[in-house]
């Protein structure tokens, strides 16, 4: 019998099978915001289209995930003493369960950046969680803790985000930002060390005013035949043998600060992006050692903030900025043919393919959804009228989208 985990794995290596039916992690099941997805609703506001809403206790920002009848999400409550994983019914919104663990020591974060701003990740047996200082968890989709792992604490002082990811019998997580820059794989049964890799060049923000980090949430990519795991840290683009943690390639010119996630094509060119008005490039992955000069395409050395992560579609990447500014980039060029269009209010979402469909929640509460092609163009804006920072999961012709004050459920009627 082929297990839940093994059809993810092959969604991950072969972007064309990505499950339609589950958003299993982080940007769905191929971590990269694509999916198959062909019949999502193109109008909806607070009573339209609207399957069901149900209030949270808090902000956050986190991403809901999906596995059949079930949906997942952090939340943080107590000015982030309690840290809670829910358990939702997806067909109405109903908890079925929390697991929430406390956590009194300090912990800084950015006043946009509510704690388990993390999202979970599930093969639709066990679902695992990072919550920052208090450690990674894994629970089965009951609800009963199957192991805790202390991953140290992640002290910055805009906080934390990096979601975990899976790969065969391993759970990874970028832990960082901070004086700590560490990229952990875990056995995913039962949290034990399989391997590490110790990135140089942390720093915490506090005691050091030198502002340096990655939020960034890694990758898996098939590149020439071998998996890579694809992840922006500070000034680079790296890839490893995710199986060892062995650093295979660099790739040098990014900026200091970066919070989106990398992107991969299907013919093995990376797309990364700096934060904070720094640098973008793209690579062609599959090198040994410093690729800078062998294998680096473009960089455009300045930018407008971007805090939402890019999706590729065919031989361009797509993005919107935090200003709400599109972008539409060719691969081999990084030649502009949006041109920064006026496309949103200012977001902090990260862009979600659906057939010929782009969808990008804005921070006042509305989803714009663009025309997935080279010629820019606006089909639809709905409001919500309730401040988001979160991305859309979607599932079953339905998207579901986190707010400040809701969880919402959109679908055709």
């Amino acid at each position: 019998m082929t297990s839940p985990l093994r059809i993810l794995l092959v969604a991950l290596a072969c972007p064309a099978l990505a499950l339609a039916g589950n958003w299993p992690a982080w940007r769905g099941s191929t971590g990269d915001g694509r999916c198959t997805e062909k019949d999502l609703p193109l109008e909806w506001n607070t009573t339209k289209n609207v399957r069901w809403k149900v209030p949270l206790p808090d902000e956050g920002n986190s991403t809901p995930v999906v596995w059949r009848n079930r949906l997942f999400l952090t939340q943080a409550t107590q000015r982030g003493t309690h840290r809670a994983l829910l358990c939702l019914d997806r067909s109405n919104g109903k908890q079925l369960w929390k697991a929430e663990v406390q956590y009194k020591e300090k912990e800084p974060t950015h006043g946009t950046n509510p704690y388990c701003s993390a999202s979970p990740v599930t093969d639709g047996e066990r679902v695992l969680v990072s919550h920052g200082s208090v450690g990674l968890f894994c629970y089965s989709v009951e609800g009963k803790e199957l192991w805790r792992k202390d991953v140290g604490k992640m002290i910055h002082i805009w906080g934390n985000a990096s979601s975990p990811i899976l790969y065969g019998d391993l759970a990874i997580l970028w832990v960082g930002p901070g004086d700590r820059q560490i990229l952990l794989a875990v056995d995913r049964r039962s949290g034990r060390t399989v391997w590490e890799h110790n990135e140089p060049g942390g720093v915490d923000g506090i005691t050091n005013k030198d502002w340096v980090g990655s939020w960034s949430t890694p990758i898996i990519a098939r590149v020439g035949g071998r998996d890579e795991l694809i992840l922006s840290v500070p000034l680079k683009v790296k890839g490893f043998d995710p199986n060892s943690g062995k650093e295979l390639w660099s790739c040098a010119g990014l900026g200091k600060l970066v919070y989106t996630s990398p992107v991969c094509s299907a013919g093995g060119i990376v797309v990364a992006m700096s934060g904070y008005g720094g640098p973008s490039l793209a690579v062609r992955a599959g090198g040994s050692g410093d690729v800078t000069k062998s294998h680096r395409l473009w960089q455009h050395p300045s930018n407008p903030q971007r805090i939402g992560s890019p999706v590729i579609v065919g031989e361009h990447a797509y993005l919107i900025n935090e200003q709400g500014l599109g972008q539409c980039f060719e691969l081999k060029t990084g030649k502009d043919l949006w041109k920064k269009e006026r496309a949103a209010s200012a977001t902090w979402g990260s862009l979600v393919v659906a057939g010929d469909r782009f969808y990008i929640t804005t921070q006042n509460g509305e989803t714009v959804i663009l025309s997935a092609s080279p010629e820019f163009k606006v089909l639809g804006r709905n409001r919500l009228n309730e401040t988001t920072r979160a991305s859309i999961a979607v599932s079953d012709g339905e998207l579901f989208i986190r707010t400040y004050k809701h969880l919402w459920c959109t679908g055709k009627k």
